[in-house]
């Protein structure tokens, strides 16, 4: 019998939805049958992700919304129960990536902590009470915050905090029956680091210290994500999958 993911029991909330990697994993999880609602800044790039999820039969719940501003977590929530009846799988999808030297000034951890840590902390805890007994939070963590990379201190102190979490949260609600896990992704080709890429030097640079020999794309993350969503993971948490074509490992 053919293996395959099935999410039509499942209802998603995914935030970074806008683009990139939030974004294919919104459709993916779509495209296995999941109600999805989408979160984002822009939404003018959220829509476009509503037209793609439409577009595998899906109707999305779309909601704009800044993550990072007290209250929003309470909102979301209450929005995406009230239109699903219940939640099943959170994806934190959303985050910043501003490589600095940790003399740049403190507001660069500011940030980083803002949106890869506080926000997702915030929604999390919202959200544990309707995903008990079954669910699924899932974390997009990075490559970072399991190795060190100069000029990345904000950034990997963020996705650092990250593994933990997964690792602390998971064992705290698996008597809940709430599974807790991440993906982290090593060099993937998105928007938001589009201005690197443009850069041939850098690409060639990325390429060389990648054992796989390519950038990743969106569409290496997010299957991942939809077979963490499923029951086809359910003995699986407090742990971090790496998808980074090798680089940690060598």
């Amino acid at each position: 019998m053919p293996l395959s993911i099935d999410l039509t029991t499942k209802s998603a909330l995914v935030t970074g939805a806008s683009s990139g990697i939030g974004a294919e994993i919104a459709v993916t999880l779509a495209a296995a049958g999941a109600r999805v609602a989408i979160v984002g800044r822009n939404a003018e790039r959220l829509a476009v992700t509503a037209d793609r999820i439409r577009a595998t039969g899906g109707t999305p719940l779309v909601i704009s919304a800044d993550l990072t501003a007290d209250g929003t977590a309470e909102s979301i929530v209450a929005r995406a129960v009230a239109e699903f009846g219940r939640l099943t799988t959170l994806v934190h999808a959303a985050g910043v990536f501003e490589p600095a030297p940790i003399t740049a000034g403190i507001e660069y951890l500011d940030r980083a902590l803002a949106m890869n840590v506080r926000a997702p902390f915030a929604l999390t805890a919202v959200a544990v009470p309707h995903l008990r007994h079954g669910g699924a939070v899932i974390f997009v963590s990075s490559m970072g915050g399991h190795v060190g990379f100069a000029g990345c201190a904000a950034y990997g102190a963020s996705k650092g905090a990250i593994e933990l979490l997964v690792k602390s949260l998971a064992v705290e609600e698996a008597p809940n029956g709430l599974r807790v896990v991440a993906v982290a992704p090593g060099n993937v080709r998105t928007p938001m680091n589009a201005d690197f890429f443009s850069d041939p030097a850098f690409e060639a640079a990325e390429i060389a210290s990648t054992p796989l020999g390519r950038i990743g794309e969106v569409e290496d993350i997010a299957p991942t994500v939809a077979f963490l969503a499923s029951d086809l993971a359910s003995y699986i948490t407090g742990t971090s999958f790496l998808i980074d074509g090798g680089v940690v490992a060598g």
